[in-house]
C-alpha cells in the first residue's frame, strides 16, 4: 500500500526552474484547451486563463462554439474551432474536457486526443464520456504502455465514481482506496478533487493537500486547476510534481482570497486565477532568497 505524504509548501517535491533572461516563450511550452461547448464556453476560457496566468508560453483554446473568437479579459489566448487546434509544439499538454459536452462531436474530439504522443489531461465530460464507453476506456488504458507518464486524469467524487462504477459515497468513504483503483484501472496519474485533494502516480507514493477552503466549492475551480497543471507540466516538471504543485498552488491561492476578503461565500474561480498568480510569483521569490 503507497506511503501518504503531505502537500505543504515546506514538502513540495519540486518547484519552477528560475527563467533565463536570454529565454523566450517557446522555452515555456505549449498548451492546448479543448471543450468550451455552447453554453460552457467558461470553461476553456478558465482553463486557457489559468494556463497563462502560471507561465505556459502559449495558449491554445479550441471552442466547440464557434461564436468565441475572442477573450476580451485574455486575448493573449489563441482562439480556434476546436477541430482546427494545431498541433502543439513540445513541450506541450493537451487538456480535454472543460466543458465539452457529451455529444458526437464531443467523441470524436476524445478519440483523437487519445492518441497525442504529448502528455494529455482528461477532465469533466471527457471522463464521463470515458465512464460510459468502452472503446474510449481501452484507449485510455493502452496510453499505459509508453506513455503513461504523460497522462493525467482529474476527476471530482461523481466523476470518480462513473468510472469505477459505484455511487459517490462509496468514493467519500475510502478515498485512498478509491484514487488507488482509479490508477490501477488507467495507468495515469490521478488528481482526486475535494476536501484534502490527493495526487497519486503509478508506483507513487499519494500525496495529500492540505491547502484550500470551502469557498472552493464553486463553479470553474477544476477548468482552473486543469490549466495550472498543464502550465506548469510544460514548463519543466513532470506530470506528478506538476499536479501536486498545483494542487497546492490551487489551494492556496484559494486560501489568499478568502484572506483578502473574496469569501468564502461568494469566492469565484475567476478570482483564483489572479491569487494564482500572486502565489505562484511568491513562492519563487522564497526560492531566490534561499
Amino acid at each position: 500500500m503507497p506511503t501518504t505524504l503531505t502537500i505543504a509548501a515546506d514538502s513540495l517535491p519540486a518547484r519552477l526552474a528560475a527563467r533565463r533572461p536570454d529565454s523566450h516563450k517557446g522555452d515555456y511550452g505549449s498548451v492546448g484547451i479543448l471543450g468550451g461547448s455552447p453554453g460552457m464556453v467558461g470553461a476553456v476560457l478558465l482553463a486557457g486563463r489559468a494556463a497563462l496566468y502560471c507561465g505556459a508560453g502559449r495558449v491554445y483554446v479550441g471552442s466547440l462554439d464557434d461564436r468565441l473568437t475572442l477573450d476580451p479579459v485574455c486575448p493573449e489566448l489563441m482562439i480556434v474551432a476546436a477541430e482546427a487546434i494545431p498541433a502543439l509544439s513540445s513541450p506541450a499538454c493537451l487538456v480535454i474536457g472543460p466543458g465539452l459536452g457529451l455529444s458526437g462531436g464531443a467523441r470524436r474530439l476524445l478519440a483523437n486526443a487519445l492518441r497525442v504522443e504529448h502528455s494529455l489531461l482528461l477532465d469533466a465530460d471527457a471522463l464521463n464520456l470515458i465512464a460510459r464507453d468502452a472503446e474510449l476506456l481501452a484507449a485510455l488504458t493502452l496510453r499505459r504502455h509508453g506513455i503513461s507518464t504523460r497522462t493525467i486524469i482529474t476527476p471530482h467524487p461523481g466523476e470518480a465514481a462513473r468510472l469505477l462504477g459505484v455511487d459517490t459515497g462509496a468514493i467519500q468513504a475510502d478515498r485512498e482506496s478509491a484514487i488507488r483503483e482509479l490508477v490501477a484501472l488507467t495507468g495515469a496519474t490521478v488528481v482526486l478533487k475535494g476536501h484534502a485533494s490527493l495526487v497519486h502516480s503509478p508506483g507513487q507514493p499519494i500525496w495529500r493537500n492540505t491547502t484550500g477552503n470551502p469557498g472552493m466549492a464553486a463553479p470553474g475551480m477544476g477548468d482552473v486547476l486543469a490549466g495550472m497543471i498543464a502550465a506548469l507540466q510544460v514548463q519543466g516538471l513532470g506530470l506528478e510534481h506538476a499536479a501536486v504543485l498545483a494542487v497546492w498552488l490551487h489551494g492556496q491561492a484559494g486560501d489568499d482570497a478568502v484572506a483578502a476578503g473574496c469569501g468564502p461565500a461568494g469566492l469565484t474561480a475567476s478570482e483564483v486565477v489572479g491569487f494564482a498568480r500572486r502565489a505562484l510569483a511568491r513562492l519563487q521569490s522564497s526560492d531566490k532568497e534561499g
